[in-house]
């Protein structure tokens, strides 16, 4: 199975972890967000979703909990015992896969989610976002958290560094907003509407199959 950070630290409740690249480089990474409530801003995120609703690298769960809460059918999926065992512990309904595993209702979920960086899981974007393609319904949409734009884009190997030790190398990437375009369109996808709410410093890409409606920017 794929190792990804929401794996690695769904375990570490309270520890303070880092997300490094192989050369060195420190990496985009949020983990106390994980064990939170979700935030004011991902509460308007996530009750403008059309369920059913699959979340990629879901963690502890919480953007799968506050779904269901809100009555919208919801599945998270993550590699990690631990992120699994914690996510069910909060409600959440969480199968233990790989995005690239066999998935219940493929072709039929109206959003999928790729969150707090999960368009780096597998450390491909490119063939992340096909499959993720493949899980959507014809007509759903991928919502995908990106860096800003300006900021690298890279596929790499990646670990976790806390007070506790480290991980195991993984690869990983990350994806700014000015070079998902691109990427999008090698997935048969674009880019319907990048935006990044006023006060915040986290963007947000909806991506929908190529030739589907269009486009809004901001």
């Amino acid at each position: 199975m794929l190792a990804t950070p929401s794996a690695a630290v769904a375990v570490r409740t309270g520890s303070e972890v880092s997300l490094w690249s192989d050369d060195g480089c420190r990496l985009p990474l949020d983990a106390p967000r994980w064990h939170g409530e979700p935030s004011p801003l991902e509460q308007r995120l996530v009750a403008a979703l059309e369920g059913p609703v699959l979340d990629v690298g879901c963690g502890p769960g919480r953007i799968v909990a506050a779904l269901d809460r809100l009555g919208v059918a919801a599945l998270g999926i993550d590699p990690a015992p631990g992120a699994v065992v914690l996510a069910r512990s909060r409600g959440a309904k969480v199968l233990r896969r790989s995005v690239f595993d066999p998935l219940p209702h493929e072709g039929r979920w109206r959003s999928v989610l790729l969150l707090d960086g999960n368009i780096g899981i597998g450390g491909d974007p490119l063939r992340l976002l096909a499959r993720c393609r493949e899980l959507a319904a014809p007509h759903g949409s991928i919502v995908a958290e990106v860096q800003g734009p300006g900021q690298r884009t890279q596929c790499c190997r990646a670990r976790l560094v806390g007070e506790r030790g480290h991980s195991s190398w993984f690869q990983w990437a990350v994806v700014a907003a000015d070079a998902l375009g691109p990427l999008a369109a090698g997935a048969g996808l674009r880019v319907a509407r990048l935006h990044c709410p006023t006060g915040e410093q986290r963007w947000f890409a909806h991506l929908v199959p190529a030739g589907n409606g269009p486009a809004v920017e901001g």
